[in-house]
């Protein structure tokens, strides 16, 4: 039996790279899990990975920029699987530029869909989670059992990066969202923790195309990796691992932390 029998987990932005590496995880750990994002191919690719291994997934195409459609994927996660016990904020985009080119644009995308995202889909959460808790406290004095959220931040949220304003700025907000939401929640038995990867090989940090707009100059992924003490590139895999850990029974004393995962990067927090 996994850590995570019996759970139902929502991840968000789970259709590709750390996103949906845990979602596999977590499935595999036993959780029923939601896949969430907005590109309907790569999340249903992440849910037929998931049932093909002997797990059990759903899919949500929402948009959680929209408290709207938090709120519905939320209400499709319970209607689904009769409850929600485990949040992953997870979804999250760079949109990179000097700070004195950026604009009002690049900056309120970035921070919407970083932070926003976050917001909305845990605000939308509360009446499964803490309204839920709260009923077991009022009839047998506990919760039934801990309930986890968990956040995916940056370690560039500790150093600062430049040409990365609005991501460091929504990413910092998130371990800020971290520590406050531990206090409120504590009290029911939900743990509030954030992960801060370093430099993870997704099709962000993919070597950039001449034209591309994804991706980074080989000779950048080079410096990077010569600051990392283990000698590779983190996979998204290494990230999940954690999410997996913060959000099982091993981790019910851990509240309001963020775990840099960084291979011992020189300039990170790892």
């Amino acid at each position: 039996m996994g850590r995570l029998q019996d759970r139902v987990a929502l991840v968000t932005g789970a259709g590709r790279g750390i996103g949906r590496a845990t979602a596999l995880r977590l499935a595999a750990d036993g959780a029923r899990v939601v896949v969430n994002d907005v590109d309907a191919e790569p999340a249903h690719e992440t849910a037929e990975l998931i049932t093909a291994a002997g797990g059990e997934a759903a899919v949500g195409i929402f948009d959680t920029v929209d408290l709207a459609a938090a709120r519905e994927l939320v209400v499709t996660t319970v209607e689904r699987f009769g409850k929600l016990d485990i949040l992953v904020n997870n979804a999250g985009i760079t949109r990179d530029k000097m700070f004195h080119n950026l604009d009002d644009e690049l900056f309120s995308t970035v921070l919407d869909v970083n932070l926003g995202t976050a917001f909305h889909t845990t605000l939308a959460a509360m009446p499964y989670m803490r309204e839920v808790a709260k009923a077991e406290i009022a009839a047998d004095g506990h919760p039934a059992y801990h309930r986890k959220i968990t956040f995916t931040s940056s370690v560039v949220a500790f150093t600062g990066n430049p040409g990365q304003y609005n991501y460091t700025a929504a990413k910092g907000a998130i371990l800020a969202t971290t520590k406050t939401l531990a206090r409120e929640l504590g009290p029911f038995g939900i743990n509030v923790n954030a992960v801060a990867p370093g430099f993870v090989e997704t099709r962000l940090t993919a070597a950039k195309e001449a034209g591309g707009a994804l991706g980074i100059p080989e000779a950048h992924r080079q410096m990077s990796l010569a600051m990392i003490a283990l000698g590779r590139f983190g996979q998204p895999e290494d990230i999940a691992n954690v999410h997996a850990f913060l959000v099982s029974s091993d981790a019910d004393f851990i509240s309001g932390v963020t775990i840099p995962v960084t291979g011992g990067q020189f300039g990170g927090m790892g």
